[in-house]
């Protein structure tokens, strides 16, 4: 585990912190490792009914990738690592909830996309702004993802515009659950969420998600291609110009 993440543990229930916030919780490579130890632990403990994740600081969920480390290490593989960490998110038995306070986009979005419920603030937003930043791509699987949760026009306008999503609007297509007025209405509102599951059964909760992750894994496959196509993006001059632009803090002039 890392310093970087803050798991707390009570009955029932495992909360997960981000915490990052001077640097808006954006995902090192620690930190996706200890997510997927914590998974591989949670994927087999009957104990827990909830994993409840969310950034500290009040800023933000999670403003995608460190990119000091995603530069790191070769693109295609770090993707697919990130892809198996958000499968197995997406697959555990217990009800998993992304509570969102601040911005969520990037790779934060692809979390909380793979969690089973969404709750947030008022003033939070949402979007996948890659195509005016970094230059790179999605895959597909994510795509597909977002696309089940916000809709497929709503995906298309976060993707091709680049323009973030107010919480309202998330919650007018069906994509949270809540939406809160500030921080302290958002911890009520997953406090009652949580107690209700708490007292559902577990069996129930269980079988209802096996059923609609085989529903998810049939309609999110990803296409052949995909590998192909990230390579090519990956390799690409836009995304060397969107990483150098990114260290030199400008904009992209993307050709």
């Amino acid at each position: 585990m890392t310093d970087e993440l803050s798991i707390a543990r009570t009955d029932g229930v495992v909360e997960v912190t981000f915490d990052r916030p001077h640097r808006h919780n954006a995902f090192t490579t620690a930190m996706y490792a200890g997510m997927r130890e914590l998974c591989a632990e949670l994927a087999t403990d009957t104990s827990v009914k909830v994993l409840v994740l969310r950034g500290a600081g009040g800023r933000a969920f999670a403003a995608g990738n460190e990119i000091t480390d995603f530069l790191a290490n070769d693109a295609v593989p770090y993707e697919n690592w990130i892809r198996e960490l958000l499968d197995a998110l997406f697959a555990l038995p217990q009800v998993t909830i992304a509570a969102v306070d601040g911005v969520c986009v990037g790779g934060g979005l692809a979390v909380a996309t793979h969690c089973d419920l969404r709750v947030a603030t008022a003033h939070s937003r949402f979007g996948y702004p890659i195509a005016r930043t970094l230059g790179n791509a999605l895959s597909a699987s994510i795509v597909y993802r977002c696309a089940a949760v916000f809709g497929e026009s709503l995906t298309r306008e976060m993707l091709l515009t680049s323009r973030l999503t107010t919480a309202e609007r998330a919650y007018a297509v069906g994509a949270l659950m809540s939406v809160s007025d500030d921080g302290p209405g958002l911890d009520a509102e997953l406090a009652s969420v949580v107690d209700g599951l708490r007292h559902a059964s577990g069996v129930t909760l269980r079988a209802t998600k096996r059923q609609l992750l085989a529903r998810a894994r049939l309609l999110e496959a990803n296409p052949d291609f995909d590998e192909e196509l990230l390579h090519e993006v990956y390799g690409g001059p836009d995304f060397a110009e969107g990483v150098r632009a990114f260290v030199a803090k400008e904009k992209p002039a993307f050709e």
